[in-house]
């Protein structure tokens, strides 16, 4: 309910401030998608963020487009796009070990194991535009965005060995075996209550808009860099921050607005 609120909130908002400013000139109204590369950023020397790659995910909303001078507009979104990133290898997990062992709990443990981390935002982008060209035209933008986390989830998968250390040299034996402990690491977890729900970042990028019929086919390219520490308690749990590139096709229809 929570989440329906805030779209249909931020959708009106957009459409009254798009209409509004319009008044003063042109504006233009349409939807675009595409598809969402995000990556998740860390420093290397942080256990948890580090090795991240990139994935693929959904990427779609409305747009309006101000004008407020000759090449000079006020580009407003409403998106719903993916974040989050990839990584395989030797990593940190948490996880209960039979009792009976010799090591206290919450011991930070290493495996071997596939890790994808997803998290869909709501976000509203605005941008500073500036448009050029002939019948065939391109533009510039950049400017800040801010994100609502609306889901938020680790996959896993996998069989390893669990490790002391991320080197993989101290694997745990539980006695009276004499092998490693192998263990089965695919899940699906929600993890959106550890994870902060707003997300704040700067954007930018170029496209390009064909006439088409009444209006305009635009294609566009973008990236987006944010700059919130995603986790709640980054001394435990690491400090990452997100970023992608976005491609996206569109139509805009042009309405002419006068006082």
């Amino acid at each position: 309910m929570k989440r329906t609120k805030l779209m249909i909130l931020a959708g009106t908002a957009l459409l009254i401030a798009a209409t509004g400013a319009g008044f003063a000139g042109g504006i233009k109204l349409g939807l675009h998608g595409g598809i969402s590369i995000p990556n998740l950023r860390g420093k290397d020397t942080d256990i948890f963020s580090r090795n991240f790659t990139s994935r693929k995910g959904p990427y779609f909303g409305l747009t309006a487009d101000v004008s407020l001078a000759s090449g000079f507009s006020l580009a407003v979104d409403l998106n719903y796009t993916s974040q989050g990133g990839k990584r395989a290898g030797m990593q940190p997990i948490t996880m209960d070990l039979p009792d009976g062992l010799p090591i206290p709990p919450g011991t930070l443990l290493y495996a071997d194991f596939d890790n994808e981390t997803i998290l869909d935002y709501v976000e509203v982008p605005v941008f500073a535009r500036y448009t050029f060209g002939g019948k065939v035209r391109a533009f510039l933008q950049a400017g800040p965005y801010a994100g609502y986390l609306v889901r938020a989830k680790a996959l896993t998968a996998g069989r390893s060995f669990l490790f002391l250390d991320e080197a993989g040299t101290m694997p745990i034996i539980v006695p009276p075996a004499t092998e490693p402990l192998e263990v089965d690491l695919g899940a699906e977890a929600n993890v959106r209550d550890s994870l902060e729900k707003f997300n704040i970042g700067v954007a930018g990028g170029a496209g390009v808009l064909v006439p088409l019929g009444r209006g305009d086919l635009v294609f566009e390219a973008r990236f987006q860099l944010g700059l919130t520490t995603l986790q709640k308690y980054p001394e435990t749990d690491g400090h990452t921050e997100t970023g992608a590139i976005v491609i996206s096709l569109g139509y805009v229809l042009p309405f002419a607005l006068h006082k």
